[in-house]
């Protein structure tokens, strides 16, 4: 394995993100699912950085995703091409590839740096960047918006704009 890769230097690494997440509230076969259902699994990648893989972070993981591959491989009737390992070292990427959709957005971008400051890692770490860079990117819909505009923070200027990207409303009261 190439020791830490960078996009330019990506070497055998294979992009992929790390969800955090409450198995309170979504269990981990439930996101399993979403990552099957949100790409063809059984389409062989053309390199390595854009494999179709899971890395588990412990033996629990490791087996729910084999048990996934399993079930998935039986409903499209062949073998996919999603390799499932246990994560090792995850490298962050580069900070002008964090919440990129959100980058390309002045009014947001604009709006989360006076909230958080310009540490690019504070913005990497903001669970409100993480759903307006969503939202950005067209994931969401107006209703979820509307449930939790009041929850990202942000002021009116940004909840307009906002909504206007979404087609939502700019506030919840």
């Amino acid at each position: 394995m190439a020791a830490d890769p960078t996009y330019r230097r990506i070497g055998d690494h294979t992009e992929c993100i790390q969800v955090d997440f409450d198995p309170g509230r979504v269990s981990y076969e439930e996101l399993l699912d979403v990552f099957f259902g949100m790409h063809n699994p059984a389409r062989p990648a053309f390199s390595v950085q854009y494999a179709s893989l899971v890395l588990a972070h412990d033996e629990a993981q490791r087996q729910a995703a084999l048990e996934a591959v399993a079930r998935y491989s039986a409903l499209s009737g062949g073998p996919l091409a999603t390799a499932v390992r246990v994560l090792d070292r995850f490298y962050v990427a580069e900070d002008y590839h964090q919440k990129y959709y959100l980058r390309q957005d002045r009014v947001l971008l604009r709006e989360m740096e006076s909230i958080l400051g310009k540490d690019p890692s504070v913005l990497r770490e903001s669970t409100a960047a993480a759903r307006l860079n969503g939202y950005v990117a067209g994931a969401g819909s107006g209703l979820r918006l509307a449930e939790e505009i009041d929850q990202l923070g942000i002021g009116r200027e940004a909840r307009e704009h906002l909504a206007g990207i979404v087609g939502g409303v700019a506030s919840n009261g």
